[in-house]
């Protein structure tokens, strides 16, 4: 399934497949570093879900303008633009993309721990998933460097956590504030664009960067620096699919094959694997 990512135009890609949360396919270097840029937004909401479990602040937690709380930053809904520090917007009027969003969540269990968030990531979901050559260097929307194999270990932790409840894990893939319509950078403006806790969450988008045949379910990110990962868990009768592939060329450099190449990628993985016996 993976060897057509040897044909992507990039230096280098690693990538892997996941069924039920078992690696099945591996390509490429899964110890090579990459920067995963977008695909930390996920994982910063996952280490913002584990200081919510640890009582050091809730999902309603007012944070920035009038109005607006950690639920809604991590959910792009709260009226803050893609980088900056001035809302543009009024809380939960419109789904508007934010790296200052993200940061400013971090900042805030940075406070509450007592701790630079880099350290809070690294100790809350990094060091107790085994994701030992992952870190964050700077920004905690687009700072975290990994690996392969790190990234399916956070997709497995993702799909059956370990580190929070069921209860909580299961905001993070659940559409907040679903009517909102707005912009998927380097895709296109849905009138719905549904996202959870720093996870983009399919929905009805129409083209997407995942397959045709992933499941409004799908849950998962894209980076600018050419990565890619997506849990989805309506695809199969039961059990559930996930593909991560991480490349280093930046995405507005090949942005259309990239898309198409995702969208392959994506629709091959589960034309394969959807009626595999476990």
């Amino acid at each position: 399934m993976l060897d057509q990512t040897a044909d992507w135009p990039v230096p280098d890609v690693a990538a892997a497949v996941l069924v039920d949360g078992i690696p099945v396919e591996t390509a490429g270097d899964i110890r090579r570093h990459f920067r995963l840029a977008s695909l930390s937004k996920p994982m910063t909401a996952w280490a913002v879900l584990v200081a919510v479990e640890e009582g050091l602040l809730a999902l309603d937690t007012p944070v920035g303008q009038p109005g607006c709380t950690v639920r809604h930053l991590l959910a792009h809904a709260g009226g803050y633009s893609f980088d900056g520090p001035d809302p543009i917007a009024k809380p939960e009027r419109t789904r508007i993309y934010s790296n200052t969003g993200i940061e400013m969540v971090a900042d805030t269990v940075a406070a509450e721990a007592g701790m630079p968030f880099a350290e809070y990531l690294a100790t809350g979901v990094f060091e107790p998933l085994g994701m030992l050559h992952s870190s964050l260097r700077g920004s905690a929307a687009y700072g975290v460097w990994s690996t392969a194999g790190d990234v399916v270990a956070f997709l497995r932790e993702a799909r059956a956590p370990q580190l929070i409840s069921p209860e909580l894990a299961a905001e993070a893939s659940r559409p907040q504030y679903p009517d909102l319509g707005g912009i998927v950078p380097g895709v296109g403006r849905f009138e719905r664009s549904p996202w959870g806790l720093g996870f983009e969450i399919r929905g009805t988008k129409d083209p997407h960067w995942t397959g045709a045949h992933n499941s409004p379910a799908t849950h998962g990110h894209f980076g600018g620096t050419g990565t890619m990962m997506w849990i989805d868990p309506d695809i199969r009768p039961s059990g559930d699919l996930a593909v991560v592939a991480l490349a280093d060329r930046r995405f507005d450099e090949w942005g259309s094959t990239a898309l198409a190449s995702w969208r392959l990628l994506s629709d091959t993985v589960i034309d394969e694997y959807s009626g595999a016996a476990r």
